[in-house]
């Protein structure tokens, strides 16, 4: 008898895993929250994922975005200094995005 092969491979797809600056968890990159550093000096929430610029994760949980704002850890990651309004911008929007995991 002949096997005949259809060509179809069970092959699994690469999936980029990222870690969160607050928990040092490492999750797929889909689970996380970019943050970006633009050229422009500010803060920005990248929600496609391809903005230009420095870039760190947060998970969506509420202690992950609290210890990233106050702890400093953002700003280490980013390597720049948040500004009041950066924060309370960060704040509100961590507020929204927060699920419980």
């Amino acid at each position: 008898m002949k096997t005949i092969k259809t060509g179809k491979t069970n092959t699994s797809r690469h999936v980029p895993l990222r870690t969160c600056i607050a928990c040092r968890k490492i999750k797929e990159k889909r689970q996380l929250v970019r943050l970006v550093h633009d050229a422009d000096g500010g803060i920005q929430i990248d929600i496609s994922n391809r903005k230009p610029g420095r870039g760190a994760y947060l998970c969506r949980i509420s202690e992950c975005w609290d210890n990233a704002l106050v702890g400093g850890r953002l700003e280490n990651a980013l390597k720049t200094s948040l500004t009041q309004e950066n924060r309370e911008q960060l704040a509100e929007y961590g507020n929204i995005v927060v699920m419980d995991c």
